[in-house]
C-alpha cells in the first residue's frame, strides 16, 4: 500500500530539489532515500518560516460567519448547516502548476455533504466555464468516503470518475493535489496519482488550457445526489458538519493580463518541464494500484451512458 509523507514532508518543504523528488516518485520508491536525509534536512533547514495567514492567500465566497480559524491562524474550519455552507477562494488566478492542499473531512453521519475542492476560471458555474474537480462524497456512520472528480471544458463536463480511499479521512489532515499543464491534468492524494487526463495535443473540446483558474473549496448539502443517488438525506440534528483545511501550497503560473510570461512553453518551471508531462515509472506502478484496487466508477467505461466514448478516453495514461 502506497506510504504517505504528511510527517516528513514538514522536515523537507523548504528544500525545492527535495521537495520536487518526493512529488515525482512513488512513495515506497523514496521512503529510505528520504529517510536517509531527514537528519540533514531538519537540522540544516535556514529558510524563513513558510507560514501565512488565510488572509493571505484566500477571500471568504460566503457565509463568513460559518469560517474559523485555530488560535495560531494556520487551520481553517469550514462549517455547514441547515441554514448555510461556506466558500472561500484564491485571490490570484492561475494557469499552469502545483496545487495542493492539506484536508481533515466530515467525520460520524456527513451523508449528503459535499466537501468541494476545485480550480475553476470563475465564481460560480457558468455556462463557459473550465474546472477541475475534487469532490468528497459524505455518507452514513460507518460507511467509506467516496472521492468524486470532474474535468470541465467551455462548460461541458460529465468527466466523473469515483474513487475509494485506502485510508479514514476523517481521522487526520491528507493531501490532496491537481497537477496542471498542457500536457496532462493529475490528480494526487497523498503524492499517489489517482486520476490522469491527458492531452492529444490538438485543438479539442475536452481538454482545459487556455483560461486561468482561481482555486477554491467549499461545503454544501447535496442530498439530492451526493450519497446513494439521494437516497441518503443529510440529519441536520449531526449539524453543524465541519471540514478542516491547512498547509495550501502553489507552485504555479500567476496570471497577468493580457497574458503572463510563465505560462507553459516556457519549460523554465518543474511543472511544465518533461517530467512532468508524463507519470514516471515508479508512479506508473502506484496508478496501476490505484486502478485495481480503488475505482468505483469509470465514465470511459460506462458504454450506456456514452455508447461512442468520448475523444479522451482513447489516450493513454500511461504514455
Amino acid at each position: 500500500m502506497p506510504i504517505t509523507f504528511s510527517e516528513i514532508h514538514v522536515c523537507l518543504h523548504h528544500h525545492k530539489t527535495i521537495d520536487k523528488m518526493e512529488r515525482w516518485v512513488s512513495p515506497m520508491g523514496t521512503l529510505f532515500f528520504i529517510a536517509a536525509l531527514i537528519a540533514v534536512s531538519c537540522s540544516s533547514s535556514g529558510a524563513a518560516d513558510s507560514k501565512t495567514s488565510f488572509e493571505d492567500n484566500f477571500s471568504i465566497m460566503w457565509s463568513e460567519n460559518h469560517f474559523k480559524t485555530s488560535e495560531d491562524g494556520q487551520i481553517w474550519y469550514l462549517s455547514l448547516d441547515n441554514d448555510t455552507g461556506c466558500g472561500f477562494q484564491t485571490k490570484q488566478r492561475y494557469r499552469f502548476g502545483w496545487f495542493s492542499m492539506k484536508l481533515k473531512l466530515v467525520g460520524g453521519d456527513s451523508a449528503g455533504v459535499v466537501t468541494a475542492y476545485y480550480m475553476c476560471t470563475e465564481n460560480g458555474a457558468g455556462p463557459e466555464r473550465d474546472e477541475l474537480d475534487f469532490e468528497f462524497l459524505g455518507n452514513r456512520t460507518g460507511q467509506p468516503y467516496l472521492i468524486q472528480t470532474n474535468v470541465y471544458k467551455n462548460g461541458t463536463g460529465n468527466r466523473e470518475m469515483r474513487h475509494s480511499l485506502w485510508f479514514d479521512p476523517t481521522e487526520d489532515f491528507h493531501s490532496y493535489s491537481i497537477l496542471w499543464n498542457d500536457h496532462q491534468i493529475v490528480f494526487f492524494v497523498d503524492r499517489v496519482p489517482i486520476r490522469v487526463f491527458k492531452n492529444n495535443g490538438e485543438a479539442n473540446n475536452f481538454f482545459p488550457n487556455e483560461k486561468p483558474m482561481y482555486l477554491f473549496s467549499s461545503i454544501w448539502n447535496a442530498d439530492d445526489w451526493a450519497t446513494r443517488g439521494g437516497l441518503e438525506k443529510t440529519d441536520w440534528k449531526k449539524a453543524p458538519f465541519v471540514s478542516s483545511y491547512k498547509e495550501f501550497s502553489v507552485e504555479g503560473c500567476q496570471w497577468e493580463d493580457p497574458y503572463p510570461a510563465c505560462v507553459s512553453t516556457t519549460t523554465k518551471n518543474w511543472w511544465d518541464q518533461y517530467d512532468a508531462w508524463h507519470l514516471s515509472e515508479a508512479q506508473k506502478m502506484d496508478y496501476a494500484w490505484v486502478q485495481r484496487n480503488l475505482v468505483i466508477y469509470d465514465y470511459c467505461k460506462d458504454n450506456e451512458r456514452f455508447p461512442t466514448l468520448p475523444n479522451e478516453c482513447s489516450l493513454s495514461p500511461w504514455a
